[in-house]
C-alpha cells in the first residue's frame, strides 16, 4: 500500500504527483511518477507515442482515475480527501470542485457544435460556476477577444476553421479561471498553416497571464522556446528532464538522444 499521508505546507508546488501508477490490467502506463510543478511554471512534456504522456494530463483532469499515488493540486489532495487523519480515495463533489482549479485544451477541439464560439465560452462558467449571463458573457467577449476572435463570436464550429476552433477551446478553458492550464498535442490535428496561430496565443498566454502550464506536444522548436523545464517520458516514467537548452542541447538518456535526433530529421 502507497503511504497517503504525505503532508504538504503553504510552499508546496501548484502541481504534485507523488509515486503515482497507472495501470490497465496487467498494462503500467504511468509507473510511480513524481512529479513537482512550481505556480506559473510551463512544463513541456514529450516522448514517443506510447510513453503514457496523454495519460499525466487526463489523471490531473480526473478524466482517468489513478491506480496508485496521490495527485495534489495547490498543495490540496486531488484525488483523494482527508477522512479521519488519513487520505481515503476522494467523492464525486470533492474532486469536481477541486477540478475547478485545471482546464484543459484536447487535441480535437472538443467544442459543442451547436452552440456558438461565444455560447462554447459561456457555458461552463454560467452552468458551473454560476456567474450570471451577463458576466459570463463579458468574461467571454474579454476572452474571444483575447485569442483574436471576437469577430467570430456567432459562428458554430462548423463555420470555423481549425486553428480558430482550437483558439476558441483555449478561451473557452480559460473562461473557467483556472490555475493550471492543461494542453494536450494542441496543434496535431491542425493544417501547418495555422499552428502558428495557435503557438502565438499560448505564447501570449505564457508571458502575459499566471498560469502553471504543462503542455504535451510534438512541436520542438516551440517547446525549446517557451518551456522553463522539458520532461522526456519513456515507458510511463521521466527518463530525463531539465531546462530546454540541456534537454535539446546536451540530452544526458541515450533514450532522449534517440528520440531527438529521430524527431528532428523527421522535422
Amino acid at each position: 500500500m502507497t503511504d497517503h499521508s504525505i503532508e504538504l505546507g503553504d510552499d508546496a508546488p501548484m502541481v504534485r504527483f507523488a509515486n503515482v501508477t497507472k495501470r490497465y490490467g496487467a498494462l503500467t502506463v504511468i509507473d510511480g511518477l513524481d512529479l513537482d510543478v512550481a505556480a506559473n511554471e510551463m512544463v513541456s512534456i514529450i516522448g514517443p507515442s506510447g510513453s503514457g504522456k496523454t495519460t499525466v494530463l487526463r489523471l490531473l483532469m480526473t478524466l482517468e482515475e489513478i491506480t496508485d499515488g496521490v495527485i495534489y493540486v495547490e498543495g490540496e489532495p486531488l484525488t483523494h480527501m482527508p477522512k479521519n487523519g488519513e487520505l481515503v480515495r476522494a467523492s464525486d463533489s470533492y474532486i469536481r470542485k477541486q477540478r475547478g482549479k485545471i482546464g484543459m485544451v484536447f487535441q480535437h477541439f472538443n467544442l459543442f457544435p451547436h452552440m456558438t464560439a461565444l455560447e462554447n465560452c459561456m457555458e461552463g462558467p454560467v452552468q458551473v460556476l454560476g456567474l450570471d449571463k451577463a458576466e459570463a458573457e463579458a468574461r467571454s467577449m474579454e476572452l474571444l477577444q483575447m485569442v483574436g476572435l471576437a469577430d467570430k463570436k456567432d459562428q458554430h464550429p462548423s463555420r470555423l476553421s481549425g486553428g480558430q476552433q482550437q483558439r476558441v477551446a483555449i478561451a473557452r478553458a480559460l473562461a473557467m479561471r483556472p490555475k493550471v492550464m492543461l494542453l494536450d498535442e494542441v496543434t496535431s490535428a491542425l493544417d501547418p498553416e495555422v499552428i502558428g496561430e495557435v503557438l502565438n496565443v499560448i505564447r501570449y498566454l505564457n508571458s502575459e497571464h499566471s498560469l502553471t502550464m504543462l503542455m504535451v506536444t510534438h512541436q520542438m522548436g516551440f517547446a525549446r522556446e517557451i518551456s522553463d523545464r522539458v520532461c522526456f517520458f519513456y515507458g510511463g516514467s521521466i527518463a530525463e528532464q531539465g531546462p530546454p537548452e540541456q534537454i535539446f542541447g546536451d540530452p544526458q538518456n541515450d533514450r532522449t538522444r534517440q528520440f531527438l535526433s529521430a524527431v528532428l530529421e523527421a522535422g
